[in-house]
């Protein structure tokens, strides 16, 4: 599902003396499949792009289009259901939105809530608990009962029941340690892959964007200061730092070893360390020399 947007500018309480710019002059193209990483500092206006996607905020002026279906600041949306059905949002600790007596009630309450029949609920349910990575004995079980990873891993089965077509993902690994991480992150991504899902991550994890996303969007102020490939945003370092944000531990290494050894590491080794050590290594045996 593709998913562009023109100019959007949105303020929070409008005609006030609160009234305050979130963002503006915001354009981008996100293309069907497609996997896109927002960072940026807090309040640079990344959670307020994300609220836009399935209708929760409205654009004070330009729009929003979501497969066919466009959003702008010239009209009041009704029956935003289908919307939403199609954009499922994982937001920070979607745990705390678990409240059935059972994880399988749990899992069937967005399908349920959309007019999905009972039964086809259930056989998503079933189907869901083990994309996540728990076996159907979890079904039966209160969410209350389960760990904090397992009470996160239901609250997303609960989104992909719904068969969306994107999938937003607000800070989803916030609060887990960097095994539940890594394991959170790798299930999105073979989801992403599998289920050839629109991946909308926003995150404050350079690695994460750099790993798994083909285009990232650097947000500073409201509106988006870079956009590119994750080697284009990280081949200038500089201009990430300049903006208080990190890089990747791997473009941190290319730097170091580049004015250490005076060899030049190419862009295309540089978002993985394997590949700089590998790279290093020929260089140093005279096997690569520089290129």
């Amino acid at each position: 599902m593709d998913i562009t947007i023109e100019k959007l500018e949105h303020r929070y309480q409008i005609r006030s003396p609160f009234e305050r710019l979130a963002l503006y002059d915001v354009n981008a193209e996100i293309t069907s499949g497609s996997y896109v990483a927002i960072i940026g500092h807090t309040g640079s206006g990344k959670s307020t792009i994300l609220q836009h996607l399935n209708g929760l905020l409205q654009p004070t002026s330009g729009s929003i289009t979501i497969g066919e279906r466009t959003i702008n600041a010239k009209q009041k949306e009704k029956n935003l259901k289908p919307l939403r059905k199609n954009v499922g949002v994982v937001f920070q600790f979607p745990e705390h939105q678990l409240f059935e007596e059972t994880v399988e009630k749990d899992i069937c309450f967005g399908p349920l809530n959309f007019g999905v029949p009972l039964e086809e609920a259930k056989v998503r349910a079933k189907q869901v608990i083990q994309m996540v990575g728990l076996s159907e004995e979890f079904l039966s079980k209160s969410p209350f009962d389960l760990s904090g990873g397992q009470m996160r891993r239901v609250a997303i089965a609960g989104i992909l029941a719904m068969n969306p077509e994107v999938l937003v993902l607000d800070e989803p690994t916030a609060g887990l340690d960097p095994r539940g991480r890594f394991e959170i992150m790798e299930m999105f991504y073979n989801l992403h892959k599998e289920r050839g899902l629109t991946t909308i991550l926003v995150t404050h994890s350079m690695e994460d964007a750099s790993r798994y996303a083909d285009q990232i969007l650097v947000m500073e102020k409201g509106t988006i200061k870079y956009k590119g490939r994750p080697d284009e945003i990280f081949a200038n370092p500089e201009q990430v730092l300049g903006l208080g944000l990190d890089v990747p531990e791997a473009v941190r290494l290319k730097g170091m070893l580049e004015k250490r050894l005076g060899i030049d590491i190419p862009v295309a080794a540089s978002l993985s360390v394997d590949e700089i050590v590998r790279y290093v290594g020929e260089a140093l045996k005279g096997e690569g020399g520089k290129k």
